[in-house]
């Protein structure tokens, strides 16, 4: 269940995705949080970084293993704006990232409840709580109005 902090992450969250549309990119952003503090943070950018490993998730996975100094982040939570690819939720567990909060769902390409549920896939050897739907309208808009504006 989603608590007042989730939604003051995700907040935060979603000012990155403002930041990554601003830049013509599509508009999803991330933080990484640990003990109440933002370890990580990342907004997508792989036109801008001639980098297609460039999520908004991964941008933040990778700047909290640095504030962190390890690549496994225990504890840790991540809040997205958009339900995360398989990229992503493949990079949240070899990070073991203990919680997954993330606002609107991705019908196309979201690998958390939309398509694989990976989440529920026995296979792997670490598990991640998912918190979905968390200020999902507001997530969803910005997706929707960046890919009008573009069309």
């Amino acid at each position: 269940m989603a608590t007042p902090r989730d939604f003051m992450f995700m907040q935060q969250a979603l000012g990155l995705a403002k930041k990554a549309a601003e830049l013509g990119e599509v508009p999803v952003g991330a933080v990484v949080v640990l003990g109440g503090e933002v370890i990580g943070e990342g907004f997508n950018q792989p036109i801008s970084s001639s980098d297609p490993s460039a999520h908004a998730e991964v941008m933040a996975l990778r700047a909290a293993a640095q504030h962190q100094q390890n690549y496994r982040l225990p504890g840790a939570t991540l809040y997205v704006t958009i339900e995360p690819c398989t990229m992503c939720f493949g990079t949240l567990v070899h990070a073991r990232i203990a919680r997954l909060v993330y606002g609107a769902a991705e019908p196309r390409a979201g690998v958390v409840a939309s398509q694989l549920q990976l989440p529920e896939q026995r296979f792997f050897n670490h598990r991640v709580q998912v918190e979905g739907g968390v200020l999902q309208d507001e997530a969803g808009t910005l997706v929707r109005e960046f890919f009008q504006k573009r069309r």
